[in-house]
C-alpha cells in the first residue's frame, strides 16, 4: 500500500496561522442576527413564492387526473392520465431547483423511466409504472395545504412582529390621521383600550421584538417540512438508492478482483517464473559440464537448489497473500497471530470470537488487518502495536492501534481510500483516528455472516 502516516505533517488545510480554523466568529448571538441574515430572508421568500407555486401545482394535479380519470372508460383515459403524471414530474424537477436556491437542499434525480418497449405504449406504461411519477403526484397535492397553512403562519406572524416593533416610529398615524388615541387593543360599546402611552408603546415594542426575533426560527420549522417533503417525495426512493449502491459496489469488486489478479500476474511474471526460468537454464548449462568439469557442475548445482528454495519461498508468499492456509484451517486468532509475527514492531492480538464468521467475511478481515500492519511496518514508525478483533451483535470489529507519528488520512486518495472503498463494498465501514504526533486508531466494521450450511 501506499498508504503515507507521515503525511499529515506540516501546514494543515487552514491558513497556517495558530487558532485559525477557517469559521467565521460573529459578535452578535445567533438568536439576535437571525431577523437580517441572509438564509433567513431566503427561507421566508420560499414560503411566499410557495402559495403559488402551491395553487398552481395543486389545480394541474387534481384537474388532469379528475380527467384522465374520468376518461378511462375511453382510449384516451390513459395518455391524459400519463400526461399528468409526466407533467408533475415535471414540477417535481422544478421543486427541487427551487428547494436548492433557496433552502440549499439538494435532492438527487428521482430514477429515470425504464421503457420497455419504443413508441408511445411503451412511455406511457413506463410513466403509470413508475413509483416517482406516483409521489410527484402525491406532492402536488399535500403542497398546497401546507403552502396555505405556511403562508399564513409566517406572514401574519412576520406583519405583526415588524408592525408591533416599529410602532413608536408610526404611533403619530393614529392621533393625526386617524382621530384615535392610538392602537385599539380591545373595545365594545362602552369601553375602547388604547396603546397611546409611553410605557405601553414601549411594551409592544418588546413584544414585537420578541415576535421579530422568533419569527426566523419559526420560519425554519415551517421550512423542514418542506424539505422532508422534497426530500421523502421528489427524491430517488429508498430501493433505487440503495441499486445505485450495489451497482457501484459491484464495480468495486470487479475493479479490486481485476486488480488482485494483476497484482498475481505480475508477481509470477517477476518472481518465481523468472526463477525458474534461470533455474532451468543453470541447470541445462550444470547438465553440460556435467562430463568436463563435475566440479564446476556440482557448483551450479548447489546454486540451482538455491534458486529452488528462494523460488519456493516466493510461492509460499505469493498463496499466502492469495488466502493462507492457516487461515482456513485455524481462523482469524492463529492467521492474525501469523500475520503479527511478520510485523516489524510488537503486535499485541486479541481475538474475542466464539465462532467463526462466514469465510469471505473472514478473508476480507484478514486482509484488512494484514495491510494495516503493513502501513504500521512502513510508515508509521512506531514501537508496538495492537490488534483487536471482537463481535458486536450482527458486526465484526476490527482495530488496529499503533503509537506511530500519525497523520493517516483515508480522505486523500491514499491506500486507505482504497480500502475504505473495498469494505464499503460489502457495507463494512472504515474509521481513522490519526492526529499529528499519533497515536494512529483505525477500527473497521464488516458484517457478520454465518457460514452457510451445506448438506
Amino acid at each position: 500500500m501506499a498508504t503515507e502516516y507521515g503525511q499529515g505533517y506540516g501546514l494543515g488545510s487552514g491558513s497556517g496561522f495558530p487558532g485559525h480554523t477557517g469559521e467565521r466568529h460573529h459578535r452578535l448571538p445567533a438568536g439576535l442576527r437571525a431577523p437580517f441574515e441572509a438564509r433567513s430572508w431566503r427561507e421566508f421568500g420560499y414560503v411566499l413564492v410557495g402559495l403559488p407555486v402551491g395553487i398552481l401545482l395543486f389545480t394541474y394535479a387534481v384537474t388532469m387526473v379528475s380527467l384522465g380519470a374520468g376518461l378511462l372508460v375511453t382510449f384516451l383515459g390513459v395518455p391524459v392520465l400519463a400526461a399528468a403524471l409526466a407533467g408533475c414530474r415535471g414540477f417535481g424537477a422544478m421543486e427541487r431547483a427551487r428547494a436548492r436556491a433557496l433552502l440549499g437542499l439538494r435532492v438527487s434525480e428521482p430514477e429515470p423511466l425504464r421503457l420497455k418497449k419504443q413508441g408511445a405504449m411503451g412511455w406511457m406504461g413506463a410513466v403509470l409504472k413508475s413509483g416517482a411519477s406516483w409521489r410527484s403526484l402525491l406532492y402536488a397535492v399535500l403542497q398546497f395545504p401546507w403552502s396555505v397553512f405556511s403562508f399564513v403562519v409566517a406572514v401574519n406572524v412576520w406583519a405583526f412582529g415588524w408592525a408591533m416593533l416599529t410602532y413608536p416610529l408610526w404611533f403619530w398615524v393614529f392621533p393625526m390621521y386617524a382621530g384615535q388615541d392610538g392602537l385599539q387593543l380591545y373595545g365594545d360599546e362602552t369601553h375602547r383600550v388604547y396603546l397611546d402611552n409611553p410605557f405601553e408603546i414601549a411594551v409592544t415594542a418588546l413584544v414585537g421584538l420578541l415576535f421579530t426575533l422568533a419569527t426566523p426560527w419559526l420560519v425554519r420549522a415551517l421550512t423542514t417540512v418542506d424539505r422532508v417533503m422534497v426530500h421523502g417525495l421528489l427524491g430517488p426512493s429508498r430501493l433505487a438508492t440503495r441499486v445505485v449502491e450495489l451497482e457501484s459496489d459491484r464495480g468495486v469488486v470487479v475493479d479490486t478482483a481485476a486488480a488482485d489478479l494483476r497484482r498475481i500476474e505480475r508477481d509470477l511474471h517477476d518472481g518465481a517464473q523468472a526463477r525458474l526460468v534461470n533455474l532451468a537454464m543453470d541447470l541445462g548449462l550444470a547438465k553440460e559440464k556435467l562430463k568436463e568439469d563435475p566440479r564446476a557442475a556440482a557448483v551450479m548445482v548447489g546454486e540451482a537448489h538455491g534458486e529452488v528454495k528462494t523460488a519456493l519461498q516466493e510461492l509460499r508468499d505469493l498463496a499466502r497473500g492469495i488466502h493462507p492456509a492457516v487461515l482456513t484451517d485455524r481462523g482469524l486468532d492463529a492467521a492474525l497471530s501469523s500475520v503479527a509475527s511478520r510485523c516489524t514492531v510488537p503486535v499485541r492480538v486479541e481475538v474475542d470470537l466464539a465462532e467463526r464468521p462466514a469465510s469471505a467475511i473472514e478473508g476480507i478481515a484478514y486482509f484488512t488487518v494484514s495491510e494495516l500492519l503493513q502501513n504500521v511496518s512502513k510508515h508509521a514508525r512506531a514501537t508496538s502495536a495492537a490488534v483487536e478483533v471482537w463481535r458486536v451483535e450482527n458486526r465484526l470489529m476490527l482495530q488496529v492501534v499503533d503509537n506511530g507519528v500519525g497523520g493517516a488520512d483515508a480522505s486523500a486518495g491514499s491506500g486507505l481510500a482504497g480500502l475504505a472503498e473495498r469494505l464499503d463494498a460489502v457495507d463494512g465501514i472504515l474509521v481513522v483516528d490519526s492526529p499529528a504526533g499519533g497515536p494512529t486508531l483505525i477500527t473497521a466494521e464488516l458484517p457478520w455472516r454465518n457460514e452457510p450450511l451445506t448438506g
